[in-house]
C-alpha cells in the first residue's frame, strides 16, 4: 500500500490545513484529489493508504457527499477525526472592488456559513458551487468567477488577495474531518472515543426509528450525530448515519451493536476512534448499570443461575 494520504484538494483547502495537524501526515505523501468520492476511491483502489475528507460542520450538520460515499460501495473505516475552526476570506484578483463582484464561488458546504454576510454585502451576486473552496480560488485566478470564499491562506498560491476576512455567520463554526482507510482492527480504546455506524430498517413501521434508538438509550449511550440519508430505492426509504459515544470494546456499545444487528436489515460498522472534542477527563461516567464492570457482573450472575448457584 502506498505511503500516501489522499485528500480533498487542490492545494489550499481547509481539508489540507486540518490534515497537516496530524503528526503522521509529516511522514506521508499528501495527494490532492478533485472530490471527496475521488479521495475515497483512491483508498478503495489501493492507490492511497487513507483518505482525509470533511464529514460534518457545526452549521449544516453532516456533509452529505461524504456520508453517502461511506454508506455505499466497498466498506471503509474511520480511524481518526480532526476539528478545525472555520472562518472565510473573500478572495479576488488584485484590483477588484466589492462593487465589481457579480459572481462568487466556493464549496457547497460554505454557502450556509456565509449566507447572511452575502445578503448584507453582496445581495445581487450569483453563487456557483465549486468542487472545493481552493478550487473556487483557482477558478477566480482563471477569470471564471469574480470572487471565492476560501481560507485566507489560499490567496497566495492562486495569486489572489483577500478583499474581506473573518467572514462567518456563526461564531465558533467548526468542521469535522475524518481519516478513512480500509477495514481493519480498530485502535485500542482511549476512554474518549466515538463509534460510527449506518443502520437500515427491515421495514417501515410505526416506532421503527424509536426501536433503533432504544438500543442505545437502554444502555446509556449518548448519540452525537443522527442523520437520515435516502437509500435510492424510492421516496420514504432511508438509512441512518449515527455517531455514538464509546468504543466497540465497551460492553455497552458492543451489546447495543449486537441488538441492532438482530433487528436491522443491515448494519455497517464505520469504526471506533478517538474523539477530537473532549479529553478523557471530560468524558461523562457511564449511567448506573451500563459500566463494563456491571455488564460482567450481570453475565456472571446469569452463568451462576445456569449452574444453580444463584
Amino acid at each position: 500500500m502506498p505511503a500516501s494520504y489522499a485528500y480533498l484538494g487542490p492545494q489550499g483547502t481547509f481539508t489540507e490545513v486540518a490534515l497537516r495537524t496530524l503528526p503522521e501526515a509529516a511522514t506521508r505523501e499528501l495527494v490532492p484529489m478533485v472530490s471527496v468520492p475521488a479521495a475515497l476511491d483512491a483508498v478503495r483502489n489501493g492507490e492511497a493508504e487513507a483518505a482525509f475528507v470533511p464529514i460534518e460542520n457545526s452549521v449544516e450538520g453532516g456533509i452529505t457527499t461524504t456520508l453517502d460515499e461511506l454508506v455505499a460501495g466497498e466498506p471503509l473505516m474511520i480511524y481518526r477525526e480532526v476539528l478545525l475552526s472555520i472562518t472565510f476570506a473573500l478572495l479576488v484578483r488584485p484590483g477588484t472592488k466589492l462593487s465589481e463582484i457579480k459572481t462568487v464561488t466556493a464549496h457547497p458546504a460554505a454557502q450556509p456559513q456565509v449566507r447572511n454576510w452575502m445578503k448584507a454585502n453582496l445581495p445581487d451576486v450569483l453563487w456557483e458551487s465549486a468542487a472545493s473552496n481552493a478550487d473556487g480560488a483557482r477558478l477566480v485566478q482563471e477569470g471564471r468567477y469574480d470572487a471565492a470564499f476560501a481560507g485566507e491562506f489560499a490567496a497566495g498560491p492562486y495569486g489572489l488577495v483577500p478583499l474581506e476576512t473573518g467572514i462567518h455567520d456563526a461564531e465558533n463554526a467548526q468542521t469535522r474531518f475524518v481519516l478513512v482507510g480500509r477495514p481493519a482492527r480498530p485502535a485500542a480504546p482511549t476512554g474518549a472515543d466515538k463509534t460510527s455506524v449506518v443502520l437500515w430498517q427491515r421495514d417501515d413501521h410505526p416506532g421503527g426509528l424509536r426501536d433503533l434508538l432504544g438500543e442505545f438509550a437502554t444502555r446509556g449511550i449518548n448519540l452525537m450525530l443522527l442523520q437520515s440519508r435516502p437509500t435510492g430505492e424510492g421516496i420514504g426509504n432511508y438509512c441512518f448515519c449515527i455517531d455514538a459515544e464509546g468504543h466497540i470494546s465497551d460492553r455497552r456499545v458492543a451489546d447495543a451493536l449486537m441488538g441492532l444487528k438482530r433487528i436491522c436489515l443491515q448494519v455497517r460498522f464505520l469504526g471506533s476512534y478517538p474523539r477530537a472534542d473532549v479529553s478523557v477527563e471530560a468524558v461523562r461516567a457511564p449511567l448506573r448499570g451500563t459500566s463494563d464492570e456491571e455488564f460482567v457482573a450481570a453475565a456472571d450472575w446469569v452463568a451462576r443461575c445456569h449452574d444453580g448457584r444463584f
